[in-house]
């Protein structure tokens, strides 16, 4: 009998949520195959008909909000809604949120999975810079009717937005983690104007 319409592709999906969700709670290197496709209720022999290796699936998973919008937004409570404003301060409120703090498993994976891809090859390195590259877009897509964020600004504030999560991460200290994530959000949000 032959898979219904879409079935690949749905396989493909869930392969690639199984990978962001372990690789940013573990690393790419502390995950293998066996665990990605277990987590994904699939074989390990299934792999290699969606990727020919563990660093092309992870080039893939590094894929977010930013760069698909069939991603989505996952963090419960939080929303970016162009019809609800300027665009580049949801982004911040959304980033730098207590929502996305506590998400490990769903988080943007230039928080979670830096460290990995400057070890990584020329695939996760592109695929980061692509995540990257969207974001500041994304930040700078008010600016044709204000003129705010320009490109240096657009920077600063995603650099905010991604180190002020990692450091909050790193913090054992809620108190701590917190007040990281209000410095970054509030210094963000003066520096694309929104403030």
């Amino acid at each position: 009998m032959p898979y219904p319409h879409g079935h690949r592709d749905t396989t493909r999906t869930r392969i690639i949520r199984s990978a962001q969700r372990l690789f940013n709670v573990r690393g790419f290197e502390a995950v293998s195959i066996d665990q990605i496709m277990a987590s994904a209720r699939l074989t390990r022999g299934g792999f290699y008909r969606y990727f020919s290796s563990k660093s092309d699936l992870y080039a893939e998973a590094m894929d977010c909000f930013f760069t698909n919008p069939e991603c989505g937004n996952r963090w419960d409570g939080v929303e970016v809604d162009p019809v609800k404003g300027p665009v580049g301060p949801q982004i911040v409120r959304a980033y730098l949120s207590r929502q996305h703090f506590q998400d490990i498993e769903d988080s943007c994976p230039m928080v979670a999975l830096p460290g990995d891809v400057a070890r990584s090859g020329e695939s996760a390195k592109r695929a980061y810079e692509n995540a990257l590259k969207a974001m500041i877009e994304h930040l700078q897509s008010d600016a044709v009717a204000t003129g705010a964020p320009d490109r240096q600004a657009a920077l600063a504030i995603a650099a905010l937005c991604i180190g002020g999560m990692v450091i909050a991460r790193a913090s054992d200290d809620l108190a701590v983690a917190d007040e990281v994530r209000d410095a970054a959000m509030t210094t963000a949000l003066a520096l694309g104007g929104w403030a």
